[in-house]
């Protein structure tokens, strides 16, 4: 059994249970702290809820990471896709508006931050949100604004994102534990580099204002995530380009990996430690070559010739 002192409640995880503004996520943690193990039925009553209720507050503290250590692992469940919210009731929706003033306070930022009113579908994906996958009000304003700044740098001033894809981004989110304003912060600005940095990378590789492919995507993020430099990955385009003539996504990530292999990740890394021959010199010894070659054929056809007709 745990002592008294243990039993005291951190701050960072109170300020989780609080900001779910949920009594029974809040009472079940606290139960679950005087047990060695999770017993839906006893939870249930002890604490004086339904078996539905006390399944749904245990499956939110999973979500918030807060379920007792002690736990079975076999109870803690990943998100589902986004496409499987609970169906929550209009009444549901109406009784929690009413209610609840964390959520009150989301329904109206996200109408003020979408300039519309919200039809029954968006509040019901809305209340999913804030109530299934336990994001706090504060950050759901961040992650609404931050669904918008994307959208509209995407795809031009004034187009807003849907619920479905701001539900998407919450999936995210939720999966990633942000679930705290300097989490949020911290990984807004994280973004906003990434995306700083692939529009200086798509404008140095001539690709202008198209929107990056899916694939593409993928490959610039994928060697971001690797610790490559801008100038690493533009000496490798460089090297693409004059190879093979054209980008050629699939050609450049080979090099890439081969440079992360091998600890390389900087412009003055790839000065001092790869020892290939620059590209454009590659280029033109093969062009030589390929001179000295064709010389050699004609020359051997000459003598072919002076040799069938002699």
């Amino acid at each position: 059994m745990p002592t008294a002192e243990q039993n005291l409640i951190p701050d960072s995880i109170a300020d989780k249970l609080i900001a779910a503004h949920d009594g029974d996520v809040a009472l079940l943690y606290i139960w679950l702290c005087r047990h060695d193990a999770f017993d839906a039925d006893a939870a249930a009553r002890e604490l004086c809820r339904t078996g539905a209720e006390i399944k749904n507050a245990y499956e939110k503290l999973c979500r918030m990471s807060l379920a007792h250590p002690a736990a079975q692992a076999s109870e803690v469940r990943k998100l589902p896709p986004a496409d499987e919210l609970p169906e929550y009731t209009a009444e549901d929706i109406v009784r929690r508006s009413k209610e609840d003033s964390g959520f009150q306070a989301v329904i109206t930022q996200a109408q003020c931050k979408l300039g519309r009113a919200l039809s029954t579908a968006d509040l019901k994906t809305l209340f999913g949100i804030y109530d299934h996958l336990a994001l706090p009000a504060d950050v759901i304003f961040m992650l609404i604004g931050y669904c918008i700044d994307v959208f509209a740098e995407k795809y031009g001033p004034g187009r807003l994102p849907s619920m479905r894809s701001i539900e998407k981004e919450a999936y995210s989110w939720a999966n990633m534990e942000i679930v705290t304003i300097e989490q949020a912060d911290e990984y807004i600005r994280a973004q906003a580099e990434k995306r700083s940095r692939a529009g200086e990378l798509k404008t140095a590789m001539g690709i202008g204002s198209r929107v990056l492919t899916p694939t593409e995507r993928k490959y610039m993020l994928s060697w971001f995530e690797m610790g490559f430099d801008n100038e690493a990955i533009l000496i490798a385009y460089d090297r693409t380009a004059t190879n093979t003539g054209a980008l050629k996504w699939g050609y450049m990530n080979k090099i890439m990996l081969s440079w992360h292999e091998k600890g390389i990740h900087t412009a003055a890394e790839v000065a001092e430690r790869d020892s290939r021959t620059p590209a454009s010199a590659v280029k033109a010894e093969n062009q030589h070559r390929s001179k000295v070659t064709g010389d050699e054929l004609d020359r051997l056809r000459s003598i072919y010739e002076k040799v069938k007709n002699g």
